[in-house]
């Protein structure tokens, strides 16, 4: 089973932001009934109400000490009240944003965190979370992550990874080099995983991604990647041992949560595009062996933290390229497995029409209008709402990042298709971050 994603601002997508083609009576063609049935996924047995996914968005509303790592973490009553937002839009499925495994080694500040060194795995809060998550009948899955190398040096100087390669510093942000795991401390980041699992499970999540995570360049995308494993034993060489770790995390999970209806899905670059990294032919082969392990659904990512992402005629990345090149890779992985159907690069509509993808997955266009889901399938709203951002894929992620803390906290949020709020978020934006990150968002 294949979700097909997107997470930019709505304007950027054609597809998307037209959504009226799908609510437009046509003699063959009936999208939104399609979208409107539930999916039932394969080795769990879960059913969703619908298929809309709401993809996972580092949120940043957790608790956070640079001083103190036990006072990291804890969910807050802004992200209970986002989630429950959420719920309210009638999402058929709400995965979490990065729940890190390890208090140190975090993706940004403000991240939630499941660790057993902490004084507390905050079962209360995480409880809190599943109930608002769930309160209007969607299946809430929590996203598990580790970023490896990349983690930024003022969280965490020494990061670990498979092995000693730098992440190159990106957007002002300076990381430090990697110390390679040692196959002991593989073993524990496989227990964390399932520990992180098991907790949220005695939560009330009917799920984990693990986005594994298994993409963006995280640490397990790291072991996948024979540019960032060098490593020479069980972990290295062939796929098969690079892809070793994310079969033990899910045989583990498995063991720990003792529940056959407990969801397990994976979030898998289709490639990575940098050079000499991961191709569509290895991610072919690692989304068999997650099926083979029971994976209910796969998430077709690409693309790394400092690489632009390019389709499969190379073509260069543009935001109009993207809904296509994720649609055009979900199709190619899908012909190898026995999942979903074929995902064309024609968009939206034409995956759901067709039987390319079983599942959509929004993302950004759900801090904008939390209850977009549940206007379009009402038949109240025949498109997303637009934005009047130059072509910046990190502005539009600091935006997307505003709004969500806006709901958060229960303040209106900022319309970014009124040019003049535009301009005060870029102004303040300006003045508020450091230069060398500044250029990097507005060039």
């Amino acid at each position: 089973m294949f979700i097909i994603y997107m997470f930019a601002q709505p304007n950027s997508y054609p597809a998307l932001r037209d959504i009226l083609g799908w609510l437009i009576p046509q003699p063959k063609v009936t999208p939104v009934k399609i979208i409107l049935q539930p999916v039932t996924f394969p080795f769990s047995g879960r059913t969703a109400k619908n298929r809309f996914l709401k993809s996972a968005m580092s949120e940043r509303l957790a608790t956070f000490s640079n001083f103190d790592p036990c006072g990291r973490g804890q969910p807050t009553e802004e992200l209970v009240r986002l989630y429950e937002t959420w719920a309210k839009g009638d999402i058929g499925i709400i995965v979490t944003g990065n729940i890190q495994i390890k208090k140190d080694h975090l993706e940004a500040t403000g991240n939630t965190i499941i660790d057993r060194d902490l004084p507390s795995v905050y079962l209360r809060e995480w409880t809190e979370v599943a109930r608002a998550a769930k309160s209007q009948g969607s299946l809430v899955i929590g996203q598990l992550s580790h970023p490896g190398r990349q983690v930024s040096i003022n969280i965490q100087p020494y990061p670990e990874a498979p092995s000693d390669v730098e992440q190159p510093s990106t957007g002002g942000v300076l990381f430090g080099q990697p110390t390679p795991l040692t196959k002991d401390g593989i073993k524990d980041i496989v227990n964390r995983f399932a520990y992180a699992a098991f907790v949220l499970h005695r939560a009330g999540f009917d799920g984990v991604q693990t986005q594994l995570h298994v993409a963006h360049g995280y640490l397990l995308s790291q072991f996948l990647t024979k540019t960032t494993n060098m490593r020479t034993d069980e972990y290295g060489g062939s796929l098969v041992n690079r892809a070793r770790i994310i079969l033990e995390i899910i045989a583990a999970i498995r063991q720990a949560v003792q529940s056959t209806s407990f969801i397990i899905s994976v979030k898998l670059n289709a490639q990575d595009s940098a050079p000499q990294g991961f191709c569509i032919e290895e991610s072919i082969m690692v989304a068999k062996l997650l099926e083979n392990a029971g994976v209910d659904f796969i998430e077709v990512s690409g693309g790394v933290y400092e690489q632009n992402i390019r389709s499969s005629r190379d073509k260069p990345y543009t935001v109009e390229t993207r809904e296509g090149y994720f649609v055009e890779y979900a199709e190619i992985l899908q012909s190898h497995l026995n999942l979903s159907k074929v995902v064309t690069s024609q968009g939206m509509a034409d995956a759901v029409l067709r039987g390319a993808a079983d599942i959509i997955g929004l993302a950004r266009p759900l801090t904008a209008e939390p209850l977009l889901v549940r206007d379009i399938l009402r038949g109240e709203k025949n498109k997303a709402k637009g934005d009047k951002f130059p072509e910046s894929p990190m502005l539009r992620f600091v935006a997307s990042a505003a709004q969500i803390a806006e709901i958060g906290n229960g303040q209106d949020i900022t319309d970014f298709d009124n040019a003049f709020h535009v301009a005060r978020f870029i102004a303040k934006m300006q003045k508020e971050i450091p230069a060398v990150i500044s250029e990097a968002l507005f060039s």
